[in-house]
């Protein structure tokens, strides 16, 4: 047998393996799974109801995740760094209570909506800073930040609703441009918020798996010990995880008050954090750290999208809701320690 025969007979298997190779990293990807569940969800509920696929709907659906899903962008690098806040609830509330609060005072759009995102800055310097140099568990020390900030918020207003409308002094011709960041739609069909969403998932994910940066925060999530021993300021990254995470919740926040021009510090964005942290590890991005992609966030935002909505449609009650959400939250849990455990084993 010549040699050419031979090296052609070898090129079909090759080609063969290579695909298979291609097909095993495609099937152990987290993200075809949540990818799989929630097409299952969605041919469920379209089955099911006579109105989910309505494109008024999944615009619908799309609004409704928006603000939840800008935040878990955020989260998505803390986690992955292996850190945790629980502050984000807090400063959605305070940034755009603030905002809204300056834009009565009779401030300009630009400045009110910065002022509030600088507060967000802020905030997320404070937790990286506890949480790195201050060596505090960031457990620890987003949960008292969570507690101060929803502090602030209460002193700040008093207790009192905060109401942004021309009544109350906000200039007629800001206060219309306010609103349209969070109930305008652009081209009169996408909602404003969904826009938002769908540029912060895009700049997260170039950001987090097309820049040096983005390879520093697995590095560090995976070992800060061995990123160190790399060169890599594990501080540093850290810090910026958090700042980032302040900058989206506190772009949430003001939203959320241009939607809906009233708040109250004591109810706004209370208890947001879990669902957030959720929507994220729903995802697949792993609580150890090291593990996750904005698609996963992304996935895990419309799979409890989806589910909220589904559940809407179906008549269930809203206590019923609550629980279904929570086994959902403790399932994917379940599953990203058991996946740990077998990657270790």
């Amino acid at each position: 047998m010549s040699e050419s025969t031979s090296i052609a007979r070898e090129e079909p298997a090759t080609s063969h393996q290579r695909r298979g190779q291609l097909w095993s990293r495609l099937v152990a990807r987290k993200e075809l799974g949540v990818f799989l569940a929630l097409v299952v969800m969605c041919v469920f509920l379209s089955l099911a109801t006579s109105n989910f696929l309505s494109s008024l709907n999944l615009l619908n659906v799309g609004r409704q995740v928006s603000l939840l899903g800008i935040m878990a962008v955020g989260m998505t690098f803390v986690l992955i760094s292996g850190e945790i806040d629980l502050s984000v609830g807090s400063t959605y509330a305070l940034s755009g209570l603030s905002s809204g609060m300056l834009i009565v005072m009779g401030w300009g759009l630009l400045p009110a909506v910065a002022a509030g995102l600088v507060i967000g800055v802020c905030i997320g310097l404070v937790n990286g800073v506890l949480s790195t140099y201050g060596r505090l568990p960031s457990l620890i020390a987003t949960l008292g930040m969570m507690s101060i900030v929803r502090g602030v918020a209460l002193l700040m207003t008093g207790g009192q609703p905060v109401t942004v409308n021309t009544r109350n002094g906000a200039i007629p011709e800001v206060l219309d441009r306010f609103e349209f960041m969070g109930q305008g739609y652009l081209f009169g069909i996408v909602p404003m918020q969904l826009v938002f969403f769908i540029v912060i998932a895009v700049i997260g994910w170039l950001l987090l798996s097309g820049t040096a940066f983005g390879f520093r925060v697995f590095a560090v999530g995976g070992s800060a010990k061995a990123a160190r021993v790399s060169g890599i300021n594990a501080e540093r990254v850290k810090l910026w995880s958090f700042v980032i995470m302040g900058v989206l919740a506190a772009l949430a926040g003001i939203l959320s008050m241009a939607f809906l021009p009233s708040g109250q510090a004591g109810r706004t964005g209370l208890g947001l954090e879990l669902d957030v942290i959720a929507a994220v590890v729903v995802g697949g991005a792993s609580l150890s750290g090291g593990v996750g992609t904005v698609l996963g966030t992304v996935l895990g935002v419309l799979i409890i999208g989806v589910l909220r909505n589904g559940l809407v449609l179906l008549g269930v009650s809203p206590f019923t809701q609550e629980v279904m959400i929570g086994l959902v939250i403790i399932i994917a849990v379940a599953i990203d320690k058991w996946s740990t455990r077998s990657r270790s084993a």
